[in-house]
């Protein structure tokens, strides 16, 4: 059987490539920061990490994860409700509560562990959930296991988000699902809107602050510090493997009784190992940093600014932002792969993104800016974008 579906594999493999769609990986071979080394050899400056707060290879961080290696271990081999529970994991959910102003949090392995385990165990066939179209896939796939009924609105459209509202009437339970900032084109949910429909409509809110917390918002606590309704959504999910530190691990956050149930049947939650002590300290550190101060946000916010300003006057086309995701249009997808490739050779380290990770026709490269970005840095990856932008006839 395998012969058959090798050649069918093989075919479709080369299809991708030759359509231009195929996905190389390059390989890192240094911390992740700002500049990084490939294994080339080659030095090259990082815009397309979600390190948004220059923490994935802060000293302080490391430290922190060295004194829980030297203190409470290596690995948990074990899932949180028989023997993976440690007391930095208590530490950490306490702390999440805190920054979002909620009253209780669950980890999880990854955030789209956090997604794919959030809806099956509050929602049935009785429920409705009402999902913005260009949601994470890792929101995507969990609503699709669970068997509410499915509502989808065109893209922060508060006139659409109302229509399917009224259309869930008749559902028993009823949640607005959307991404804080949507992460292709680093756009921000209008949660002040969202809030007041849910209120006119009797429905709960839930909020993916992946790309949004540590970045949007002046203390960078994420949407609803943004739209003044901290402590309003229901449920909020998010990860410790963008702004909050780049290692890895998500988690839920919001109403206690909500948590509750997720630690009673989230079946991620349930069957995956607890995060290791090294990343659940570092987390605690990196929370206790950003209640200290604000002044990593305050950089992230001044080099984006400076970005999307250079960036526009030097004549691309670039999509509206309130984060740290800076698109830069291109529409044709081999023309993002092309332009991505001789950024690189002139030190500027950024990825095209093409169907299906965004639309037909949509292609574009994705900057991300972070904290860790100089303004050297920044005048060198415009000056780049310029050059290899008058060579193939973009600006």
């Amino acid at each position: 059987m395998y012969g058959k579906l090798k050649e069918h594999l093989q075919k479709e493999l080369t299809e991708i490539q030759e359509a231009g769609l195929y996905k190389s990986e390059r390989i890192i071979a240094s911390p992740q920061k700002a500049e990084i080394t490939l294994n080339t050899g080659q030095k090259v400056l990082n815009f397309c990490a979600n390190n948004y707060l220059g923490l994935s290879d802060h000293p302080k961080l490391k430290e922190a994860a060295h004194e829980a290696l030297n203190s409470h271990g290596f690995g948990m081999s074990s899932v949180r409700f028989i023997c993976g529970t440690q007391d930095l994991h208590k530490t950490l959910e306490a702390k999440i509560a805190n920054f979002f102003g909620t009253e209780d949090t669950i980890l999880y392995a990854a955030a789209f562990d956090a997604n794919g385990g959030v809806f099956e165990p509050l929602f049935s066939e009785e429920d409705a959930i009402i999902s913005d179209s260009l949601n994470h896939a890792s929101i995507i796939d969990g609503v699709r296991l669970c068997k509410a009924k499915r509502y989808r609105y065109a893209n922060a459209d508060m006139e659409d988000l109302e229509k399917q509202l009224q259309l869930a009437q008749e559902q028993r339970f009823r949640v607005i699902v959307t991404d804080g900032v949507f992460s292709m084109d680093g756009n921000v949910a209008p949660m002040d809107k969202i809030n007041e429909l849910a209120k006119k409509y009797d429905a709960l809110v839930m909020v993916d602050e992946c790309h949004s917390a540590g970045v949007v918002g002046e203390t960078g606590r994420g949407v609803t510090e943004l739209f003044n309704i901290r402590g309003e959504v229901d449920i909020i999910t998010g990860t410790l493997g963008k702004a909050f530190g780049g290692a890895i691990g998500g988690f839920t956050t919001g109403r206690k009784e909500i948590i509750e149930l997720l630690r009673q049947r989230s079946r991620p939650y349930l069957f995956s190992n607890s995060l290791p002590p090294v990343v659940v300290n570092a987390g605690i550190k990196m929370f206790d940093m950003m209640d200290q101060t604000n002044e990593l946000q305050d950089k992230l916010h001044a080099n984006t600014a400076y970005f999307m300003e250079k960036m526009t006057a030097a004549g691309f086309d670039i999509k509206p932002t309130k984060s740290a995701i800076c698109a830069v249009m291109l529409y044709d997808a081999p023309l993002s792969q092309k332009m991505a490739a001789m950024l690189l050779e002139e030190g500027i380290y950024v990825i095209g993104f093409y169907y299906p990770v965004v639309p037909k026709g949509q292609a574009r490269i994705r900057v991300q800016l972070s904290a860790g970005h100089e303004t050297e840095h920044l005048d060198k990856a415009i000056a780049a974008f310029t050059k290899v932008g008058k060579a193939l006839d973009v600006i």
